[in-house]
């Protein structure tokens, strides 16, 4: 008999290793955004200042450095302490999240949105003209028919974007954070 309880598999310690890979690569994924955003920022400042938008990819693309106070699209201008408080109420979220996290697809989702959050945080707190007043680096802007950016934006917005639509995909096709898929559970239901 104890044998038998002893052979049994304990899934406490599988779902623990299971949840420190994914933070593991949650953070990874943050980490590697946030570097890559400060890189391409910089390179952006040193390259692009005081000049004329550079087409790129046949007109596709135009690199232009623009420094933005506001949200997407230069919303909530003059806001942006609101909004260094609302990156970091998100981040602290996603760290509180993490904890329940066993899925792969969230894990990358989530470190794309922290890693972006953190790149715009930091230039809100460290750029010109201040602290939690600093603007956001943006630089990449795509083709718009009638020749003018249809947006300008930075590495750190398209990680955002890109772990967001990913959010939504996981959700609506019913993969949850624990790593369950709503079908499964119907299943074991019945």
């Amino acid at each position: 008999m104890m044998d038998e309880v002893s052979d049994q598999p304990d899934a406490a310690p599988d779902a623990a290793v299971a949840t420190a890979n994914r933070v593991r690569l949650l953070a990874a994924i943050a980490v590697a955004v946030l570097v890559a955003d400060i890189i391409t920022k910089t390179i952006a400042v040193a390259q692009l200042e005081g000049r004329e938008p550079v087409r790129i990819l046949g007109g596709l693309i135009y690199l232009q450095l623009l420094r933005n106070p506001g949200a997407a699209f230069s919303m909530a201008t003059g806001f942006t302490w609101i909004l260094s408080v609302v990156a970091v109420s998100l981040e602290k979220k996603i760290v509180r999240v993490a904890r329940r996290l066993r899925s792969t697809g969230w894990a990358i989702a989530l470190g794309l949105v922290l890693g972006g959050a953190l790149g715009n945080l930091m230039d809100r707190i460290f750029r010109a003209p201040g602290p939690l007043q600093g603007h956001v680096v943006d630089m990449v802007s795509p083709f718009a028919p009638n020749g003018e950016a249809f947006a300008v934006f930075n590495l750190a917005d398209s990680a955002i974007s890109c772990g967001g639509v990913l959010l939504v995909v996981l959700a609506l096709f019913g993969y949850e954070l624990d790593g369950s898929h709503d079908h499964d559970r119907k299943t074991a239901d019945g």
